[in-house]
């Protein structure tokens, strides 16, 4: 769109549309370097998908390993990316990430309220890939204290229920790995958890919500405070409806806020991170495999791709369209999002199986290759998309399930009337399949065979339980192997999975700055897109826990210093805070 004139409603240096960690972290780069910032998010709530995720970021060469008396160097990661990722990516995105990456650690470390755990015992996802690291790479978020952002807490999204104790109490990611298999300690980390979120009695009198953040809640609420500390604004229920294109370069957007249009001019440049198209269901029945649809994403209903074709409007290149950050996850009755199933399917004592009744993936994979498996065995006879997640009594009675919490917590008899249509139930595996519409003979032959390898520890047709990755959340009391053990004790359960996500993984097409490229590879001015706005630098695969997140925040970063055209160290004088006036 072009404008000799236009009549600007407000106006900044830095436009930054999208509320997750990726677009907090370019708005406080931004600020830092001198700029006037605006954020804008769409939904009522800041955080977007980030704060309803792990919160984790992927960084290796990372300023915490050397500590944990581990080693790593750019060359390694360099050589693993390249190899997960098959060399798709050449375009210096790969180089950037890991040269930059612990930088902006170290700079949100020293001049914001952010701190990060690097975690010595969780693996890169493919770890026996030449480069692959058995821990380090992956960081989390240090818990945050929800009481240091005030009202604004209030404006947080709240985090997944999925990572929730009880439905709500905060856990960690080492917590939470404790409590899964009730490992040790587990007991005196159960009260903990219970004393940390009843102590809080006088907000508890006012709200269910735990005040104790962790994970992505953590991660976004300590980057909002730091913003906070420098006045820079979120004005939520704030859409992009276009950009506004003058002679060539990007100036501003026209928005739709509480309903009514609004015109904001960039005088430096505009920050794409709205996330992706997952929740669009047009778009991904234009480029996704098919049967695919929005309501089986894990992601807030409220990334929709409206960031990426106001940029196709401009002229902008995209890739990856047909993928996404895969994620097998499941439908609960009256909540806005499905749930993914991230550790489940690792324990002992379940498998996955298509309508035949045949395993067709190693359970324990990364979740992302779950996902691709369950399109790629897909065929007529034996539809894996959607697939089954079947366990027994016993897995049942020791360990949660996407909304169901262990049964030695919560019995059958027990369960709340809007889980019970969550799973189905038999006596019998026979049964059990004909409820479910799966081959009851193809269900007991896979089950025949199943089972012995379960009971040697060696899964020879899936190598469910070999790679140190699978074994990360298996249970360590289940021997020879964590992850296998023979489904025999009745009932026996299934619980339906869906092909979903956690966000889109094509987008904008972009470079080593996040500027936004056009189809013949020149940069559109003034334009930067970053997370899922953005065609991923990983490629289709998903080298460990925090690829997500980790390059957004990177390239949030690397595209705050482009719009200045600053280098600037992690030593470099912090700019003053300012406030910063916008109309009403």
């Amino acid at each position: 769109m072009s404008a000799n004139s236009p009549q600007w409603d407000a106006s900044c240096d830095v436009l930054v549309v999208g509320s997750g960690a990726g677009a907090l972290t370019a708005a406080l780069r931004a600020h830092d370097l001198g700029s006037k910032v605006l954020v804008v998010e769409k939904s009522d709530l800041f955080g977007g998908t980030s704060a309803i995720s792990g919160g984790g970021i992927w960084i290796p060469c990372n300023h915490r390993i050397a500590a944990l008396g581990g080693e790593d160097s750019a060359d390694e990661a360099i050589r693993y990316i390249r190899a997960v990722t098959h060399d798709e990516i050449d375009d210096g995105r790969i180089e950037a990430y890991v040269e930059h990456g612990r930088r902006v650690v170290e700079y949100l470390e020293a001049h914001s309220h952010v701190r990060f755990e690097a975690q010595s015992a969780y693996a890169d996802y493919y770890p026996e890939v030449a480069g692959g690291k058995s821990g380090y790479r992956s960081m989390d978020p240090l818990p945050f204290d929800a009481r240091q952002l005030g009202e604004e807490f209030r404006r947080l999204r709240e985090p997944s229920p999925g990572t929730l104790m009880m439905g709500r109490m905060t856990m960690t990611m080492k917590e939470a790995r404790v409590l899964l298999c009730r490992g040790p300690g587990w007991f005196g980390l159960t009260l903990k958890v219970l004393w940390r979120y009843w102590r809080d009695l006088g907000w508890r009198l006012r709200s269910r919500r735990d005040r104790f953040l962790t994970l992505g809640n953590a991660l976004v609420a300590a980057l909002r405070c730091s913003l906070l500390d420098r006045n820079v604004p979120i004005v939520l229920n704030c859409r992009l409806e276009r950009l506004v294109e003058e002679r060539g370069r990007v100036v501003g957007a026209e928005l739709v806020r509480d309903g009514r249009p609004w015109r904001v001019q960039a005088q430096r440049g505009v920050v794409l991170g709205a996330g992706g198209f997952e929740r669009n269901q047009l778009m991904r029945t234009q480029y996704h495999p098919q049967p695919s649809r929005s309501d089986w994403s894990a992601t807030p209903p409220y990334n929709t791709g409206d960031a990426i074709r106001a940029a196709q409007a401009l002229g902008a290149a995209t890739a990856l369209m047909g993928h996404s950050w895969w994620a097998p996850t499941t439908h609960v009755e009256g909540e806005e999002k499905q749930r993914a199933l991230f550790v489940e399917r690792t324990l002992p004592g379940c498998i996955m199986v298509n309508s035949a009744g045949q395993r067709f993936v190693n359970e324990a994979a990364p979740y992302t290759d779950i996902v691709y498996a369950m399109y790629e065995n897909n065929r007529e006879g034996a539809t894996s998309v959607p697939c089954w997640l079947i366990f027994d009594a016993e897995f049942r009675r020791k360990y949660p399930c996407g909304a169901l919490l262990p049964g030695y917590a919560m019995p059958d008899s027990r369960l709340p009337k809007h889980l019970h249509s969550y799973f189905h139930k038999a006596d019998s595996i026979g049964e059990l399949a004909r409820c479910i519409g799966v081959d009851p003979d193809g269900l007991l032959r896979t089950l025949d065979r199943f089972n012995p390898m379960a009971e040697s520890g060696k899964d020879l047709d899936f190598h469910k339980g070999d790679s140190v990755f699978d074994r990360y959340y298996g249970d360590p009391a289940t021997q020879p192997n964590p992850c296998l053990a023979p489904l025999v004790k009745a009932p026996f359960y299934a619980v339906r999975v869906d092909a979903g996500d956690i966000g889109t993984k094509g987008g904008l097409l972009t470079d080593v700055h996040a500027r936004v490229m056009r189809e013949d590879r020149t940069p559109i001015a003034g334009l930067y897109a970053i997370g899922n706005t953005a065609a991923s630098m990983m490629g289709r695969t998903y080298p460990g826990a925090g690829s997500t997140i980790g390059p957004a925040m990177v390239f949030g970063f690397r595209a705050a210093e482009d719009i200045h055209g600053a280098e600037e160290t992690v030593g470099a004088k912090l700019a003053t805070p300012q406030a910063q006036s916008l109309p009403s």
